[in-house]
């Protein structure tokens, strides 16, 4: 027997549809590409996304079909969000700092059939519409005035096409489990890989966002992603916002530190989210300006992990509480958060401290478990590491095209590729990724609490532990730093101060200070390049 309730598939113009109606002049705050801030209310951005979804099915978009951008967090992006979806095609967001070469690939893979591009990216395009097969159309995002003299040949202009276009418009009937997004992973080993989202997931992965005990958002809220919207949706917060009548910031490409704080000071921020890198400048900001920020109540940060450091140092200038989480392109990429539970109310700083350098417990939609090297399931002891391995609504199953089907186990769980423990309370915690894992003499050493242990040292910035070969200890780990403005350090100081915080055999060899430390293109410290550079020559010390 079946219930007698409504078939109303989970779509995603329900979401801006309902944001327009009940919070028709609640925001929609970017810093655009041009300058200046643009802002308007949901009422007016279903209006322009309905014009658009009517100029990109005048250009001949057809359910389906995959529409490309290489764009950062603006209004124009956060329309392509629904208008693209919103009549059956599939919204391709292309990561614009993976090298040209893999942005033609990923394009040509995903058979894009239009091109959006924001002015900054004209000669990217310029450089990479003639080798991508299928693209037919280029749109630069802009006004005619703003179009950059290097746009490539036949390139329409944004603003015009919404102009010609109608802001009537009837939304297709969707299924709710076709598919709406397409994101490639960032491909630092091998062709990056593209995972295909659902307006079921989507829609769902949005709604849980929302949650108490996750994100917390309500209409009261201004959320500021600072994870940029080519990348895993921006972490699902331009669904989430207009879902629960959020007033929603983007920063446009202005990830600086001074921008940042500009933007979360006028616009009275009250949830910020990116990685650690981007808080490192805010702070740094900051400090230089000797002021503090009032508004933010959760800093949460994800994409790689925070030391107790830096966890302390953003919380004493951005003013909120450090919200930890975890996930990836194929979970959409929500995967686990850390908020306290109720026996936790009334714990001292350093317990508070301690716990929030967990990823997060898992939440209803992500199912998790920890297995060893033969695939048997490891105690939630909190000391058992092993291969992280999830699955849930909004997990993917599979990537496009089938591409590396490895990583999926065959009793359908996906396998992250991360090393981890879970620990009875249910939090897990990342040791490494298993690319990155340092093993010597037989036994795990977790980079993380390495980088943790010297980031501790109030002259230390930033921090990237990675394994040398060892002719009797197979590896050993070597830590590079980068240093706090206007300070300095000695090695061997560093190297003790290392000491005194892990086990004797984990200390690394040697601590070696350099000038700056490689960024991919999603935040994150690039391990394998360092590896790369140190296999083939020693980096010059900073002075």
């Amino acid at each position: 027997m079946q219930g007698l309730m409504m078939d109303w598939p989970l779509t995603l113009p329900s979401i801006l549809e309902h944001a327009a109606l009940y919070h028709p002049e609640r925001e929609v705050v970017a810093r655009t590409v041009e300058g200046p801030i643009h802002r308007y209310g949901y009422a007016e951005a279903l209006a322009r996304t309905k014009r658009l979804a009517n100029a990109l099915l005048a250009l001949g978009v057809k359910p389906g079909d995959r529409v490309a951008t290489l764009a950062w967090s603006t209004h124009r992006h956060f329309e392509l969000y629904f208008a693209a979806t919103g009549i059956g095609a599939v919204l391709h967001t292309i990561n614009p700092r993976l090298h040209p070469d893999q942005v033609a690939w990923v394009a040509n893979h995903a058979e894009d059939t239009v091109l959006l591009f924001d002015i900054t990216f004209a000669g990217l395009a310029a450089e990479t519409a003639p080798k991508m097969q299928t693209v037919k159309t280029l749109v630069a995002l802009t006004e005619r005035a703003h179009l950059p003299a290097d746009a490539p040949a036949g390139t329409l202009v944004y603003e015009e096409l919404l102009a010609k276009a109608s802001p009537d418009l009837a939304w297709p009937s969707l299924d709710e489990n076709a598919a709406c997004g397409l994101c490639y992973t960032s491909g630092t080993t091998g062709n990056p890989k593209g995972v295909l989202y659902s307006h079921r997931s989507t829609v769902l992965h949005a709604l849980a966002c929302g949650l108490p005990d996750n994100f917390d958002f309500s209409a009261a809220d201004v959320i500021m992603p600072c994870a940029q919207m080519y990348h895993a949706n921006a972490w699902g917060t331009p669904y989430a916002a207009p879902l629960v009548g959020a007033k929603l910031v983007l920063p446009g490409r202005a990830l600086d530190g001074r921008s940042v704080a500009e933007l979360i000071e006028t616009e009275a921020v009250t949830f910020v989210l990116g990685v650690p890198t981007i808080w490192v400048g805010v702070a740094e900001h900051l400090e230089q300006a000797g002021k503090t920020l009032n508004s933010v109540k959760t800093i949460a940060i994800g994409g790689s992990a925070p030391t107790a450091a830096l966890i302390e140092r953003i919380e004493g200038r951005l003013g909120g509480k450090v919200q930890q989480i975890w996930g990836m392109t194929e979970t959409s990429p929500l995967g686990v958060i850390n908020k306290p539970l109720p026996q936790h109310a009334g714990e001292d700083a350093a317990a508070s401290l301690q716990r929030k350098l967990k990823q997060g417990r898992g939440l209803w939609g992500v199912e998790l478990r920890v297995v060893d090297e033969a695939g048997e399931l490891l105690p939630r002891d909190g000391k058992s590491a092993g291969r992280l391995q999830v699955k849930g609504p909004w997990v993917a199953s599979a990537y496009f095209k089938h591409d590396g089907a490895a990583s999926f186990t065959d009793d359908g769980w996906f396998d992250t590729g991360d090393i981890a423990t879970i620990d009875p309370e249910g939090y897990l915690r990342l040791t490494d990724r298993a690319k990155d894992v340092i093993k010597s003499g037989g036994e795990w050493i977790s980079t993380l609490d390495l980088e943790d242990a010297v980031c501790s040292h109030p002259a230390v910035a930033m921090a990237a532990a990675v394994g040398m070969p060892h002719p009797k200890w197979d590896e050993r780990p070597l830590l590079l730093v980068t240093l706090r403005a206007g300070q300095s350090a000695d090695p061997e100081a560093l190297k003790r101060h290392v000491a005194e915080r892990v086990a004797k055999w984990w200390v690394p060899d040697e601590v070696r200070i350099v000038e700056e430390l490689p960024i991919g293109p999603t935040g994150k410290v690039l391990k394998r390049e360092l590896r790369d550079r140190l296999a083939t020559a020693r980096p010059v010390p900073a002075e």
